[in-house]
């Protein structure tokens, strides 16, 4: 009886199976999606994991970077301070250009038939960086001038090189140092003359030239117990005596601005105190103005007189070519005095007229009479 009962139960609990005794096809389904959605949770899982570890690591390896550099820089920056000499950049540029080899002849000509040919970059890379050295020999050339930083120099001549790479011809001749060293020159003065001042000292060939050897110049004279006068250094150089003045004078001076004040504790600037015979703008305009006026007044003048007198008026007073007093006189049958006297009078009359008419012609008069 209880057996019987317990059979019943589970026959209740149990779905009914079909006629072959196989559980149902809805069943199996639910359980296959169910077990594939658990899958993906579990993969979806395992990625946010793996891709949160993969970050953590990027942050970290990043940290490590950062520190590792700081400890670097700071370690240079104590090795710096307890070395004996202090980090020099010139040196370190004359050990870095010390790597690249120098070129034979043939090699020059070969790289720049490749530069002037095919524009081969990598061939002119490979000519200046071989003549590195040459635009520091020369810089050092001109340092004893320029007494400041001597890679100012080396930067200018060395765009002077590149320069030269470009305009070298190969089929010449001409060893590339030598025709280089032209263009690094060049560019190494120019940069000097165009820094020596505020204001440009040179800026024709004459000039440049003199830059460089009028000191040098006039050393040599006195070392050979000459005295360098300008006449005597312009027939060495070849250039006029005013240019040996003017940059004698450039050399030996220096720039001072017009607006700065005279003392520290001074208002007045030095362009106060400088004299000029030039007239101002203000001067002409009113100048044009008054002339402007003046002929308005004559034309008013001239309907004021008679016909006799604007004759003379024409004839002598506002001639370019004024006829003498004869030919007036024959003209109208009257003396040489006579039309002096007419003329005279016309002036005077002219002279009231304005003054009636330009309140301030008087002052004007007398400033024209006296300049």
């Amino acid at each position: 009886m209880v057996r019987k009962q317990t059979i019943e139960k589970k026959s209740a609990e149990t779905p009914e199976a079909d006629a072959s005794g196989s559980p149902p096809k809805i069943l199996k389904g639910e359980k296959a999606a169910a077990k594939k959605t658990a899958a993906k949770k579990t993969a979806a899982k395992k990625a946010a994991a793996k891709k949160t570890a993969a970050k953590k690591a990027a942050a970290k390896k990043a940290a490590a970077k950062k520190a590792a550099a700081k400890k670097v820089a700071t370690d240079k920056a104590q090795d710096s301070e307890r070395s004996l000499v202090k980090y020099d950049p010139l040196q370190s540029y004359l050990s870095e250009i010390s790597r690249y080899k120098l070129l034979t002849r043939d090699q020059e000509r070969e790289l720049g038939i490749l530069v002037r040919e095919e524009g081969d970059t990598d061939a002119a890379y490979r000519l200046v960086t071989s003549n590195l050295r040459l635009v520091v020999k020369i810089a050092l050339e001109f340092q004893r001038i320029w007494m400041q930083n001597l890679l100012d120099l080396i930067q200018e001549g060395n765009i002077g090189l590149m320069q030269a790479v470009k305009k070298f011809d190969p089929y010449k001749n001409v060893k590339f140092s030598y025709y280089s060293s032209f263009w690094i020159k060049a560019y190494i003065l120019k940069f000097i003359m165009d820094n020596w001042r505020l204001v440009k000292i040179g800026t024709t060939q004459g000039q440049r030239k003199l830059f460089f050897k009028l000191k040098k110049e006039k050393q040599r004279l006195i070392d050979q117990g000459f005295e360098p006068k300008p006449k005597l250094l312009s027939q060495r150089l070849g250039v006029s005596e005013r240019e040996i003045i003017d940059m004698d004078q450039r050399l030996d001076g220096w720039d001072l601005s017009l607006d700065a004040p005279l003392k520290e504790d001074s208002d007045t600037e030095r362009i106060e105190f400088l004299n000029t015979d030039a007239v101002s703008i203000e001067d002409q305009v009113a100048k044009k103005e008054m002339e402007a006026l003046l002929h308005q007044k004559i034309a008013a003048f001239r309907k004021q007189m008679k016909s006799r007198e604007l004759e003379i008026f024409d004839l002598r007073i506002f001639s370019d070519t004024p006829a003498t007093l004869q030919d007036i006189g024959d003209r109208y049958g009257i003396s040489r005095e006579r039309v002096r006297q007419v003329e005279k009078n016309i002036i005077r009359k002219m002279r009231d007229f304005f003054k009636e008419e330009i309140p301030d012609f008087a002052a004007y008069a007398d400033i024209d009479e006296t300049g």
